[in-house]
C-alpha cells in the first residue's frame, strides 16, 4: 500500500480578469507521505492559499491532477469527492469557523456524525481529542464563551477526530498571539506526530515553518525546497 498522501501532477492555475488571464501556479509536481510535516511559505498573493485548495480537492485545477490517496480527485462525483476528503484529510484555517450553536463537544463530533460512526462512539472520541487539546473543562461550551486559543484548538480537535492522513492549514495561527500560538502550533504537531499523519502547514511565520521537517517557498509558481 503506497504511503502517499497527496499527490499532485503539473497542476497549473490560471485565473480569469474580463479578457486578462492570471497565471497563479505553474506545472507543480509535489507529494506528501505519512510522517510528513510541511510548510509552504511565500509572498501574499504568490498562491499559497490557492495550492491548499487544490490539494484538498476544495477546488480543481486549470491543468494537471490531484490524487488523494491514489483517487484522482476531478474523476469522481462531488458525493463521492467529499467522503474521500471527510475519510483522509483534516482541515484548519486562520479563523476557526466552528458554528456558533454548537458546544465544542457537537463541534467536533461533526465531522464523525456525518461519517455515520455510532453517536456514542463519536462523543467518546471527541471527548478523548478534546482532553488532548486541552479543552476538558470547555467541552459544553459554545464558542462565543471561549478565548480565541481554545476556539482554534476546538478547531484543532475537529480536524483530528477522524484521524485524517493529512492535516491541511492555512496560517492556523493567524489570528493568534505569538505565545498562544506557539502553543497551538507545538500542539498541532505533536498530534499528527502520534497519529503518524500528514501536515501541510502554509504560513508567513518562518518561526513556525522551522519546526517543520521540510519547506517550499511557493514563488513565479513554483514550489522550490529550502
Amino acid at each position: 500500500m503506497s504511503n502517499i498522501i497527496i499527490q499532485c501532477e503539473n497542476i497549473s492555475q490560471i485565473f480569469k480578469d474580463g479578457e486578462t488571464t492570471i497565471p497563479v501556479l505553474d506545472k507543480i509536481n509535489f507529494e506528501i507521505t505519512h510522517g510528513e510535516n510541511i510548510a509552504i511559505m511565500g509572498a501574499s498573493g504568490a498562491g499559497k492559499s490557492t495550492l491548499l485548495q487544490l490539494l484538498g480537492g476544495l477546488d480543481k485545477p486549470t491543468s494537471g491532477k490531484v490524487l488523494i490517496k491514489g483517487t484522482d480527485v476531478s474523476s469522481v462525483s462531488a458525493k463521492r469527492l467529499g467522503l474521500l476528503r471527510n475519510q483522509h484529510l483534516g482541515f484548519v484555517y486562520q479563523f476557526h469557523h466552528l458554528l456558533p450553536e454548537f458546544s465544542a463537544l457537537e463541534n467536533v463530533m461533526m465531522p464523525l456524525l456525518i461519517a455515520k460512526v455510532n453517536k456514542t462512539v463519536a462523543k467518546q472520541k471527541a471527548i478523548d481529542l478534546l482532553d488532548k487539546v486541552g479543552l476538558s473543562d470547555r467541552v459544553e461550551h459554545r464558542p462565543g464563551q471561549m478565548s480565541g486559543g481554545e476556539r482554534q484548538r476546538a478547531a484543532i480537535a475537529r480536524a483530528l477526530v477522524t484521524n485524517p492522513a493529512c492535516m491541511l492549514a492555512d496560517e492556523p495561527t493567524g489570528n493568534l498571539d505569538e505565545a498562544t500560538a506557539t502553543t497551538v502550533m507545538d500542539l498541532m504537531l505533536d498530534l499528527t506526530i502520534q497519529q503518524n499523519n500528514g501536515m501541510i502547514v502554509v504560513t508567513h511565520d518562518k518561526s513556525l515553518a522551522n519546526k517543520m521537517s521540510k519547506t517550499y517557498e511557493l514563488t513565479g509558481g513554483q514550489l522550490v525546497l529550502q
